[in-house]
């Protein structure tokens, strides 16, 4: 990387894989800059920080978070989300070109806004007052003044992203039109119940597996539409090299779900339709982050550009 642009050379795909590539067609590459590199990276570290109170600290919300969580396992699915957050944060950050890093910024950016909403809607139900302890206050201030920077600092490094000169590479590892359809439908159902949650909780809730507050439902949906947005943006990229950080993300999504789930088994509803549905979904999720982190790994991608080429 040399100033603001990536050189890239594309190998020309004529010459036998045991000699040296010749130089096919170069252009400047749109590098990822570092002002946003550095807020991805701090951002994994607030999300790591968040997964720990709600994922290992369960039980002591009123003390250690910003709000007081009465149902374990709605504190245990939240850190999950943060912590599987962790990884697209940090992988978007590490890497050198923006196209293979902005899979992160929407997602990270919809949720964001969407919990400082939901938080100001409810500021009534933090822990501002003076009956609390100092600790938790200042841990609840510091809630909600990362809720409001980090949106506002992405929107101005965004725009300075966007004037950096440069264009993408090109698509090496395509998804399968079956993964394509299947994040389809996750995107559309995510972000369309995600926005029934948020906008009605009262009315919406009841069809989630377990018990929620109203506060609770915005938080959880400001959950279901930024996934809903990783999905929808994948099918712009359409490249599980560029989606590599939010394959992972997805994977450990699920994975930490699962152990919520293990930890506190009384509390979901098994046998309703809600419960089968987020059953369901779970194993969904697993399945498109397995599939496209596999198919982004070199072996994979040279295999899915030769199928390419032989159809040419």
């Amino acid at each position: 990387m040399t100033g603001s642009t990536v050189r890239y050379t594309e190998p020309d795909p004529r010459k036998p894989s045991g000699r040296p590539a010749q130089a096919g067609a170069a252009g400047a590459i749109r590098p990822l800059v570092p002002g946003m590199r550095w807020l991805l990276f701090t951002a994994a570290v607030l999300v790591l920080l968040a997964g720990f109170q709600l994922f290992v600290l369960t039980g002591r919300t009123g003390t250690f978070f910003a709000w007081t969580i009465a149902n374990p396992l709605a504190a245990a699915f939240l850190g999950g989300g943060y912590w599987a957050s962790v990884s697209i944060e940090a992988l978007a950050g590490r890497q050198a070109l923006w196209a293979n890093a902005r899979i992160a910024v929407p997602t990270v950016f919809v949720f964001t806004v969407l919990t400082l909403t939901a938080s100001l809607m409810h500021l009534g139900q933090f822990h501002l007052g003076s009956h609390f302890a100092a600790g938790t206050r200042i841990v609840t201030w510091a809630w909600i003044a990362i809720y409001v920077l980090v949106p506002l600092l992405m929107l101005i490094i965004l725009a300075v992203q966007a004037r950096i000169p440069g264009m993408d590479p090109p698509r090496s590892a395509p998804l399968p039109r079956w993964l394509l359809a299947l994040l389809a439908v996750q995107g559309i159902i995510l972000f369309g119940f995600g926005v029934a949650l948020f906008a009605v909780p009262a009315h919406v809730m009841q069809l989630w597996p377990w018990r929620l507050t109203p506060l609770l439902a915005q938080a959880t949906a400001a959950w279901l539409i930024s996934l809903g947005v990783a999905a929808i943006h994948a099918l712009f990229e359409r490249d599980a090299r560029r989606l590599r950080p939010a394959a992972i993300g997805y994977i450990l999504l699920a994975l930490l779900q699962v152990i919520a789930l293990a930890r506190y088994p009384q509390r979901f509803e098994w046998g309703s339709a809600p419960g089968i549905v987020y059953l369901v979904f779970l194993g969904l999720i697993l399945l498109s982050g397995v599939a496209g982190l596999a198919y982004g790994l070199p072996s994979a991608a040279g295999a899915a550009r030769s199928v390419t080429r032989s159809r040419a």
